[in-house]
């Protein structure tokens, strides 16, 4: 049976949007946001990443460790009294780098060769029909 032309009655108004949908869309969009605002951080913290990330524990005199985050607080609690450190080194992420260097410089694109059986040439056949 052919399809009428015309005006089609019934389904859903076109650009019609489901309230879930909607729903997605905002918090989609606020999330967005929140990451747009801490992006620089999280940057310098993915680079750091995929270069290998260093640390330092400090172990206070009562036998408590605290990781030292800047020159001034290893400076401090050296001052203090914290006798014992020790450096943990994290290796590099090769999966960390790739991700950066696909979003600042687009992903390579994967060749693709194409061929005819055992390959040979690419054969296209058309067919009519009547």
């Amino acid at each position: 049976m052919p399809v009428p032309k015309g005006k089609r009655y019934g389904g859903k108004p076109k650009g019609y949007k489901a309230p879930k949908t909607i729903e997605k869309e905002v918090e989609r969009e606020r999330l967005r946001q929140m990451v747009v605002a801490e992006l620089e951080p999280m940057a310098k913290a993915q680079i750091a990443h995929a270069k290998g990330v260093s640390y330092m524990v400090l172990r206070h005199p009562d036998g408590t460790f605290a990781r030292a985050t800047d020159v001034n607080q290893i400076d401090a609690a050296c001052a203090v009294g914290a006798s014992a450190f020790q450096i943990f080194t994290q290796a590099p992420n090769v999966q960390a780098f790739s991700d950066l260097l696909n979003r600042a410089l687009d992903k390579p694109a994967e060749q693709v060769k194409v061929t005819g059986d055992d390959g040979g040439p690419v054969e296209f056949v058309f067919r009519w029909r009547k």
